[in-house]
């Protein structure tokens, strides 16, 4: 087991050994080190991967808090199937892209209506982290940012319902996520669309604006959408084009 896992699995303990509940904030970096004997960077790795899950949430100023009980993180046990659907056939991604339009359609018409100054600052943090490790060319930690960013925006809802379905969702969110960066996002004036389409979505969540939230999240959906089969599309026929070649 790598030391970050262990670190993660500990720490997870110890939130249930202390009864900690959603809202709760963690305790301060140097007294969780001494609780676990571990290195900041060492804790440091372990709370950014719970915060991929969406099990914990780190707050600019204000610290780190729980806000998904470890005990009741597998409970929607739909993401395992859903993910071997599309290990098995590629074309179920446009079913997962379609589902979302209709979630985060949703959640950010309710975002726009209720988002805190705290969600605000959250949401706009996450945006910049897509921006800050697309620059570094890490994709994995800009899959991460992008599909935190979306996760932000279901947390500013508040609609609890909302925000469970998402949580439950993230780690298939981030496999869409994934595959959509690794074609949608090869091309400079493709991640320059794109990061425009995050940032109408940020503004008329700012501008508390539900409409244009919806629009502009579900636009941005459909526009991966679209973009995606265009490229599959290019590259059945450069596919066909080489077998033709090679008679």
């Amino acid at each position: 087991m790598k030391v970050s896992d262990k670190v993660v699995q500990n720490l997870r303990v110890l939130i249930e050994q202390t009864n900690m509940q959603v809202g709760d904030r963690l305790p301060a970096e140097r007294k969780l080190c001494e609780q676990l004997g571990v290195s900041r960077s060492s804790l440091r790795e372990a709370i950014q991967q719970l915060t991929s899950t969406g099990m914990l949430i780190s707050k600019v100023g204000a610290g780190t808090f729980l806000q998904q009980l470890p005990t009741n993180w597998s409970q929607l046990q739909i993401v395992q199937p859903l993910s071997n659907l599309i290990d098995e056939d590629p074309a179920y991604r446009f079913d997962v892209q379609e589902a979302r339009s209709i979630l985060e359609g949703g959640t950010a018409w309710y975002a726009a209506q209720r988002a805190t100054k705290e969600d605000l600052v959250y949401i706009r943090q996450c945006y910049d982290q897509i921006s800050y490790f697309q620059s570094l060319g890490d994709d994995d930690q800009a899959s991460i940012a992008d599909a935190n960013f979306h996760l932000a925006i279901a947390e500013a809802s508040h609609n609890l319902v909302l925000i469970q379905m998402m949580r439950g969702l993230f780690d298939l969110l981030r496999f869409n996520v994934v595959l959509g960066r690794r074609k949608v996002y090869s091309e400079a004036h493709r991640f320059d669309q794109l990061h425009d389409q995050h940032f109408q979505v940020m503004d008329a969540i700012e501008r508390q604006d539900p409409e244009a939230a919806r629009q502009a999240v579900c636009g941005h959906i459909e526009f991966v959408v679209q973009q995606v089969r265009l490229i599959d599309e290019e590259e059945a026929r450069r596919q066909r084009s080489s077998r033709l070649n090679r008679i």
